[in-house]
Parts: C-alpha cells; structure tokens; sequence
C-alpha cells in the first residue's frame, strides 16, 4: 500500500476547506490553498471560513496562498469549480512531482473542449495519475464531520483503494472503483436534473411531478452512462442514484436552489456557482453524439438559452408519445 502522509487541497471555497476537514480527520497533513493571499491570512489567524459558518478550522490546517508549498503533498485535491479546474491544474503542472495523485472534486464538463475533469488533468499535468471524488454529500455537512459516504475513482483499482485508505476516517466514508468515466458522468449529469427538480419545486408542481422528474431523469443519466461504457453498478451508487436523490431534494444543493429561484420567476443568487447552467448544453451535445435521448436535460438547456419557457417545456415534456418504462 502506497504511504500517503500529507494532503493539499487546491481550493479554500466552503467544500475545499470541507475537504482539509475531512483529510485532518484521518491523519493525515493537510495544507489548504488560498489564491487571496488575504484571504488566505485571514484563514489562518481567525480559522474561519466565511463560506461555512459556525464552522472552526483544525489548528494543525496549515492555510496558505503559495502553490509551491502546496505542491509537496502527496495527494493534491482539487476543489475549484469546474470550469476553473485548468487554469488551477495548469499553474500546477510545472512545480508537482511526477505521479502525485491529482483528485478532481468538481462535478461537470468543461466548456468549450467538452472534456471531463480527469480529462483536463491529463491533457494540463500530463506527468500526474488523475482521479474523481464525487458521490452525494454537502460542504456543512463533511465539515462538521457528519456521516458522507462517497465515490474515488481512478484508473489504477490499486491506487484508488490506497487514496480510499488515506483519505477514509469514521465519518468520511469513501468507496473505490475503477468507473471513472461512470463516476463523472453521475456527477455532471445530476447537476443539470437537480435545475429540472428544482424548477418543478419553484413552480409548485407537487410532489408527484418531483417523484417523476427524478426517476425519469436518472433514467436518462443512465442512458448515457451506459453509451458512455459506464458501470450499472457506479450508476446506480453513491455518486448517480444517490447523488441525484440529494441533489433534487435540499435546498443545501445549489443547483436545486437555482431551479427553484428560476421556477418561481425570480433572478437566481449569482454569489454561489450552479455548475448544472454551464454543464447542461455541453451534457446534451454529448447525449447527441451518443445518440442518447434525454429530454430532460434538453428542456433545462432550452430553458437556460432563453429558447423556451418554462411553461412551454413542461408541456413539451408531457405531449411526448407514451412509451414502455426503461
């Protein structure tokens, strides 16, 4: 087993500074990176971040704004939203030791390459072993040290169960596989399902209609997962089924809270990233490319680009022919 001592994670937004939490719990190091320098001396002095309050940093979290120290440890986490993962990765490449473990802890795709986070590290740190953390937890949550049960995923089944063991603890439960492609898809695709569960709770449609749109929605996320050479087994996990069911049903989930800001007809809060809006067109010129049909996820894109209404989707997805369950 690969001795894995020390733990930074790139990243001090609420579910990076989570995840420092969750390393300190099972023993290991732990730096946690800060771009803002201030922010980052604020952290340290105060151990607070105004992102997760009520919460106290461990005294032994070293918080630090220099990339270079940072990149010593054994294991990086990186926890910037999606469509920043590159430009984080990039300024990483240069100063990291030949096959560190790289985790991404972003659920998306990026914009423009289409690629998948384990994907951008690859093609930004070509000297690195990418991996995935995804599964169904909240930043409070995992900082508090309540119970989360998660997904690791990496190519290597060995390295995967090694990064399990490092990073495990009695209230931070990872589970290993080598379905990474499984593991991201769940991740990416639940966001833009949680916008639909969301926009259905906004408008008041009732608990049917949300016992509807998240089955009918995992419906299709398996679809595409299994086009996509993904497991039944990863699908029907932690990071697919389970993260869907907790993403389209706690206002804690910020892509729930951006559907229901939109089924109500009000601005959603621009403060916190739903990474759903930048995922959903990416996800179904993906389904396309598969030949995979996810209506679902096509009325969240219409919906999003202004190319129908909310009103004028739901009827669309209701008119569709009847069909035999899949």
């Amino acid at each position: 087993m690969a001795s894995f001592k020390s733990v930074a994670v790139i990243g001090a937004g609420a579910y990076g500074s989570a995840l420092a939490c969750a390393a300190r719990r099972a023993g290991r190091d732990v730096v946690l990176y800060a771009r803002s320098p201030e922010a980052a001396i604020q952290m340290q002095a105060t151990r607070k971040n105004p992102k997760l309050p009520g919460v106290s940093l461990d005294g032994d979290i070293d918080i630090t704004s220099d990339m270079a120290l940072a990149a010593r440890a054994d294991i990086i986490l990186l926890a910037t939203p999606a469509q920043s993962l590159r430009e984080a990765a990039t300024a990483l490449a240069p100063i990291l030791r030949p096959k560190t473990p790289v985790i991404a802890c972003a659920k998306g795709i990026e914009r423009g390459t289409h690629k998948f986070m384990t994907e951008v590290i690859a093609e930004a740190m070509p000297e690195v072993t990418p991996a995935i953390l995804s599964g169904p937890n909240f930043a409070d949550d995992v900082a508090r040290g309540l119970p989360t049960a998660v997904t690791l995923a990496a190519k290597d089944e060995r390295l995967a169960s090694d990064l399990v063991q490092a990073l495990g603890s009695s209230t931070f439960r990872p589970y290993h596989t080598t379905d990474v492609r499984g593991v991201e898809i769940g991740g990416a695709a639940k966001n833009v399902l949680a916008i639909a569960a969301g926009i259905v709770e906004g408008r008041q449609l009732g608990a049917s209609a949300l016992a509807a749109l998240t089955t009918r929605g995992f419906s299709e996320l398996a679809r595409l997962g299994r086009a996509c050479g993904a497991r039944s087994e990863t699908l029907m996990g932690l990071s697919g089924l389970g993260d869907l069911i907790l993403s389209c049903s706690s206002l804690q989930s910020r892509n729930f809270a951006f559907g229901i800001a939109l089924g109500r007809g009000e601005p959603p809060n621009r403060e916190k990233l739903a990474e759903g809006e930048f995922t959903a067109p990416v996800l179904i010129e993906l389904a396309a490319s598969q030949n995979v049909d996810m209506p679902v996820s096509s009325a969240v894109a219409a919906i999003l680009s202004g190319k129908v209404t909310i009103d004028a989707a739901i009827e669309g997805l209701m008119a569709r022919p009847f069909k035999a369950e899949e």
